[in-house]
């Protein structure tokens, strides 16, 4: 082991010295990577290698910097102080001050904070500030409190809400709640959108009062938090509170409540939504998102509201969605589903006079699997149109594929069959 380590040492310093950084890249992390980083002879020569590894740094292009960096980090704290001090340069490149700034956040130690949030309070470089943001927060809880500390200042608020957002643990809920109602949209936004992702009882009020905020994007990141809380529908009342939303000036928080709405999962639900989707006043992508809606309520009334609908609408736009929609039904009602594409199919609706909208029938009863769609997939197969019947066939080989083809080839010798459905059976076997 001893002589393998002093033999990359000698090729290492061979490419250093011919500036070769590909061909010193791989023997350092043959050396850092590939070694237990506490081997005598790694430790005794450490410092040699953060040498090695730094000139990389400086002089390597963008990929070998960013290889190298996984190398710094295993170097350990070692390289913090040289890091630092790349940092600290406002004279080095902005690309080497970018990697230094992310490599001491990987550190996660106290050290490199200081540096970080010194550069967040002072630096002009916004996309430098943003990379600094995101180190301080992978460095979790011992960044907290200087993030906090951050949240007095109006120029650092900002980036240290999202910095704490990146953070996650419970213990940025307290200085995050400090800022929901921050004069900045953008700081409350931030806030809300970081505090929907904890189940603490101290959250759920903080959403409910963002549903009344001036601001659209505070209102619809609070409508989506709430939609992350099913478990409080009843003691909070979230479907009342959110109903209101469906019809907010703003279309974004409008399709987040049809979102939001349908993780509650009840008919109350169902019934709002299918109000929604067919009143003339309801903007086309609105009434596009409240089909999708539907079909996440996930109840029996859910699934007969998007039938009422598509025999209601004459929208092909509409049509094409909820066929392609209620592909997307699982158990346990994937035979209700299916029974209401075959009830499409089976009646005069002007949709079935659509390619289309056929093969997206087709697409949507392949993919639920019920073996009723056997004898509606085949009747596709006499129709003209290539992708429909190629739509059928791929639908039908998604069913029971060997009793699929014995029931294809016993039909394709019934001389009782249309010529076009002879055809089409003759092209579905044939691509089986």
């Amino acid at each position: 082991m001893v002589s393998n380590i002093n033999q990359l040492l000698v090729q290492a310093q061979t490419a250093y010295d011919a500036a070769d950084w590909s061909s010193l890249i791989q023997y350092l992390q043959q050396l850092i990577l590939g070694t237990d980083s506490e081997h005598p002879e790694i430790v005794k020569n450490r410092e040699y290698l953060l040498k090695l590894t730094l000139s990389i740094l400086e002089m390597g292009d963008f990929q070998q910097r960013w290889e190298i960096t996984k190398v710094l980090t295993r170097l350990g704290n070692i390289a913090i102080t040289p890091l630092i001090e790349i940092l600290e340069d406002e004279d080095t490149e902005e690309e080497l001050r970018w990697y230094a700034a992310r490599t001491l956040g990987e550190f996660q130690h106290p050290e490199a904070i200081a540096p970080l949030v010194e550069l967040l309070k002072t630096d002009e470089d916004e996309e430098l500030k943003a990379i600094a943001a995101t180190a301080l927060g992978q460095m979790g809880t011992v960044a907290i409190t200087s993030l906090t500390e951050l949240l007095a200042d109006e120029d650092t608020r900002l980036l240290a809400v999202r910095s704490l957002s990146y953070i996650g643990l419970p213990e940025t809920i307290t200085p995050l709640l400090s800022v929901v109602q921050d004069p900045q949209v953008a700081i409350r936004t931030a806030a809300i959108e970081a505090l929907s992702s904890f189940h603490d009882e101290r959250v759920p009020p903080a959403l409910l009062n963002a549903l009344n905020d001036i601001a659209a994007t505070v209102r619809r990141a609070a409508v989506l938090g709430l939609g992350f809380r099913p478990d409080l529908r009843e003691a909070l009342d979230l479907v009342t509170r959110l109903q209101p939303k469906l019809y907010d000036f703003n279309i974004d928080v409008c399709c987040a409540a049809a979102v939001s709405l349908s993780r509650m999962g009840c008919d109350e639900v169902a019934q709002q939504l299918f109000k929604l989707l067919i009143s003339p006043h309801t903007p086309l992508p609105l009434q596009l998102e409240t089909i999708r809606a539907l079909v996440w309520v996930g109840t029996p009334s859910s699934l007969e509201y998007l039938q009422t609908a598509f025999n209601q609408s004459n929208s092909e736009t509409l049509w094409q969605e909820i066929v392609t929609v209620l592909g997307r039904v699982q158990k346990p009602q994937t035979t209700p589903a299916t029974e209401i594409l075959l009830q499409i199919l089976r009646s005069q609706h002007p949709a079935t006079e659509i390619a289309s909208i056929n093969c997206a029938i087709a697409l949507s009863l392949g993919q639920l699997g019920e073996m009723q769609a056997i004898e509606p997939l085949i009747s596709l197969l006499a129709v003209k149109n290539v992708s429909v019947r190629l739509h059928a066939i791929a639908a039908l080989k998604n069913l029971d594929g060997e009793a699929t083809y014995q029931q294809l080839q016993q039909l394709a010798n019934n001389t009782a069959l249309t010529p076009d459905l002879q055809q089409g059976i003759a092209i579905a076997l044939a691509e089986w």
